[in-house]
């Protein structure tokens, strides 16, 4: 099975911390680690191109 990886970073999601949550655009998976949720690294749906904090 592959590890998912963070829509922001791409590290792998291996670490405690890290969340999934559908895109308020089109509802497609977002993916954030820990360390770009607590900075506030903006992300980009790969689905639809929203991009949020």
């Amino acid at each position: 099975m592959e590890t998912e990886k963070c829509t922001s970073c791409k590290a792998p999601l291996s670490e405690a911390g890290w969340t999934k949550f559908e895109c308020p655009k089109c509802g497609s998976i977002i993916y954030r680690c820990h360390r770009c949720r607590h900075q506030s690294i903006p992300y980009v749906c790969q689905s639809c191109g929203f991009q949020g904090p």
